[in-house]
């Protein structure tokens, strides 16, 4: 049980690896205004820190997140604001998941329990998906007679296409971790007691990667999505020349002629 007075956020670094974790495990880590506010600020914070080369994203206790407080928002539900705090996508669901998807270092989402909603969308945004087995996704908008928000519809079709993306945004229910496999909603799936080993063992091996080139290969990704071929060759060409400019590049090819095992900067 969380204490009252606890933050709704942990913002903790630790060997180049930042973890957020959502910390209302009575709430299942559902976003009342001073969680979004906290995960808003501390994925800036991990966006910004030079010495951060890879961030988790996870949450306490049987839930990853169920998105929106519907308690907190009900209670907004009056008069002309139907949102119950209508610049709530704009203040803190879009820069959430702009922060997640566009931070030039790789986020994983350590997805330990149902994810669900704002949630869910989180998760898709993140780079890579780890899942306990008893997770699970539910886009759960339109149970409750509302769009999609937080990037659902721009991730979910370029995860699993535009028809799967299109029924489980009409028809939400909840996706399990096997099926999320199946359908590319997952990176991998590891049992309920292994999940925190297994991010662990990929967050270091992200921390210690090549950072300014995943961010580049991330800036990559999501240019080509929305561009011709021509002009995506064309931007390939710049971060190839950024990248092959860096340090790490230089490390990396020393290392491959003295067959040694590079070790990585992230510059």
């Amino acid at each position: 049980m969380s204490r009252p007075d606890a933050p709704p956020v942990r913002y903790e670094v630790a060997d180049e690896i930042a973890t957020v974790t959502l910390d209302r495990p009575d709430g299942m880590n559902s976003l009342t205004l001073s969680t979004k506010v906290a995960l808003r600020d501390a994925l800036h914070a991990a966006a910004a820190d030079s010495g951060v080369r890879c961030v988790v994203l996870t949450g306490s206790g049987r839930a990853f997140c169920v998105g929106q407080d519907l308690q907190e928002h009900v209670s907004g539900l009056s008069g002309e604001d139907r949102f119950g705090g209508s610049t709530t996508v704009v203040d803190h669901y879009n820069p959430i998941v702009t922060a997640i998807a566009t931070m030039p270092k790789p986020v994983i989402a350590a997805v330990n329990g149902i994810a669900a909603g704002a949630g869910s969308s989180m998760a898709f945004a993140a780079d890579f998906r780890v899942l306990g087995r008893s997770a699970g996704f539910n886009t759960a908008f339109a149970a409750i007679a509302f769009s999609c928000d937080t990037g659902a519809s721009w991730t979910l079709p370029r995860l699993i296409g535009q028809a799967r993306a299109t029924d489980l945004l009409m028809r939400p229910r909840t996706v399990g971790a096997e099926e999320a496999l199946a359908l590319g909603l997952a990176t991998s799936v590891v049992d309920d007691d292994e999940l925190g080993a297994a991010v662990a063992q990929l967050a270091a091996e992200l921390a210690q990667g090549p950072t300014l080139a995943y961010g580049a290969i991330k800036r990559a990704l999501a240019y080509s999505a929305t561009h011709d071929l021509a002009s995506s060759l064309e931007h390939e060409g710049q971060k190839m020349a950024m990248t092959g400019a860096s340090s790490d590049h230089r490390v990396a090819v020393e290392a491959f002629l003295a067959k040694q095992k590079p070790v990585y900067t992230g510059r």
